[in-house]
């Protein structure tokens, strides 16, 4: 992870590779026009934001540059500048990050603006000014600096950090030094996330999932406790084993505990781990399976949501379950009309057993209810309907409207985009079966919501849950963005630890 560290010295006595100074939107068209001034709209350029605290020669300098190159400092514009007057860094980096940032607005812009700013220098030391003096602007700089800093690794390696230090000019009070700290602390776990998502399936399989997980736990709070095969069969989790069974290497349920004395609250987090998903015998065709390695997003961001947790020492428990399985076709995969029965005794029949992580899922939302949370909370790259409807924003749905809100308001707090869908009581009647309890299917209208209706059925009776569906979101195929690499994003896990927090 970068050497992150919160300085109050000078951003122009900064010395190293380079200096990253925020630069806020242009005004608009309609703003301009507003103010008589029509023709400025035209050529309206950025500016420097507050805070910078650069000498007059620095700033003339770099106001006249920002004309000369006619910057407007939308999201994601970067202009490196090389010996600028008044300023010891050998490069300055000016990072378009929108429209200024507000005390208490939506500070995602500017995550985002920095974080493609870091990523962007391949340096070994670099300071990045708060665009402000509050500890949300401290705080979401040193975010975004702590997300835009991974460099996704080669297959079996360690992932590494673009740049080796970042030293953050800005407030140097206790609440910032403390909101940098956290910064780190999501910023090993969305790394950590992100670096479970990107091995390949040869590599990462249920056993070296767990195997990952007893190495990160040494020397935390947090414990493990793993069931393997026959652990699975004797405990009744027959979803798990089906969808398991079709492979050479058997599945597992991954349990990560973390109890602080004397908690506030105790919650719990439910995650899909599906290593690789080639839809069983109801296999995808060759280009759906391009990107399958990372169906168990949701089982990392739940592992690396609860290990944040303990690392911030939030007073809350929490419990992550993973349900980690490889879905391949064999002689002795199940079948599209196979009946399991699930952990808690629901019995299911399958319909396609390319829709195998409602069956994890439920097998592992069962075993958490049997611990009467105060809430539970799944996560799983569930349903292409997700994609088709909602693209990178994640779906949340809930049994408990007042939940639901509370996870949609953790998510918008840390910057992840969600949206929140029903659970339409009039598609329940699709998952009916006459050989089951419950179909573990519905028809092609509104898989997305059926597939959430499914998983309901497994929740014990007055826990609040609510499922995210992060198909969208918990991948990048395309080329890199902001503070997202290509590839695994680490989408979840930062509001999953909002969430604990706000408990907290």
């Amino acid at each position: 992870m970068v050497n992150l560290t919160l300085s109050t010295r000078s951003a122009a006595d900064a010395s190293g590779d380079a200096l990253v100074v925020a630069l806020v939107a242009a005004a608009s068209r309609a703003t301009a026009a507003k103010r008589d001034d029509a023709a400025s709209a035209d050529v309206a350029t950025a500016t420097l934001a507050p805070g910078h605290g650069l000498p007059r020669k620095a700033v003339s300098h770099l106001t006249s540059a920002i004309a000369d190159l006619e910057l407007k400092g939308s999201v994601g514009e970067l202009t490196r500048l090389n010996a600028v007057p008044g300023v010891s860094s050998r490069l300055v980096l000016l990072a378009g990050i929108g429209e200024a940032p507000v005390e208490g607005g939506d500070l995602e812009d500017l995550r985002k603006g920095l974080g493609a700013a870091v990523r962007s220098l391949p340096r070994k030391k670099v300071t990045v000014v708060v665009p402000g003096s509050s500890t949300a602007l401290a705080a979401a700089t040193a975010e975004g600096v702590a997300l835009g800093a991974y460099a996704p690794a080669k297959a079996g390696a360690t992932s590494t950090d673009v740049v080796e230090s970042v030293a953050i000019v800005g407030p140097g009070d206790a609440a910032s030094r403390k909101a940098v700290k956290r910064a780190v602390a999501l910023g090993e776990a969305v790394a950590y996330c992100r670096d479970l998502v990107n091995l390949p399936p040869n590599l990462l399989y249920p056993e070296t999932f767990v195997d990952s997980l007893a190495e990160r736990v040494k020397g935390t709070k947090v414990k493990l406790k793993s069931y393997d095969m026959k652990a699975l069969r004797a405990g009744g989790f027959g979803g798990t084993v089906g969808v398991g069974q079709g492979s050479v290497n058997d599945p597992r349920i991954a349990v990560l505990s973390y109890s602080p004395s004397r908690p506030k609250a105790k919650i719990a987090f439910v995650g899909k781990g599906i290593t690789f998903d080639s839809g069983g015998l109801c296999i995808k065709p060759a280009t759906g399976m391009l990107t399958m390695k990372c169906d168990m997003a949701g089982a990392a961001a739940v592992a690396a949501a609860v290990l944040a947790v303990a690392e911030l020492g939030l007073p809350v428990a929490v419990t992550g379950y993973l349900g980690l399985a490889e879905n391949m076709p064999s002689a002795s995969a199940q079948r599209p009309s196979d009946v399991v029965t699930m952990r808690g005794g629901t019995t299911v029949e399958v319909l396609n057993t390319d829709a195998e992580g409602r069956m994890v899922l439920g097998d592992c939302i069962a075993l958490a209810s049997e611990e009467s949370p105060d809430a539970i909370v799944d996560v799983a790259t569930l349903t292409g309907a997700q994609v088709i409807a909602l693209a990178n924003t994640a779906a949340v749905m809930a049994n408990d409207d007042a939940f639901r809100e509370r996870v949609v308001a953790a998510s918008a707090t840390v910057g992840e985009a969600t949206w929140p869908m029903p659970l339409p009581k009039e598609l329940r009647p699709s998952l009916e079966s006459i050989n089951a309890d419950l179909a573990h299917k519905g028809g092609s209208e509104g898989g997305m919501l059926t597939a959430g209706i499914f998983l309901s059925e497994f929740v014990g009776e007055g826990i609040p849950w609510s499922h995210i569906d992060i198909a969208g979101p918990a991948f990048n195929d395309k080329g890199a963005t902001g503070y997202w690499p290509k590839g695994g994003t680490g989408f979840g896990v930062r509001t999953l630890v909002g969430l604990a927090e706000s408990y907290a």
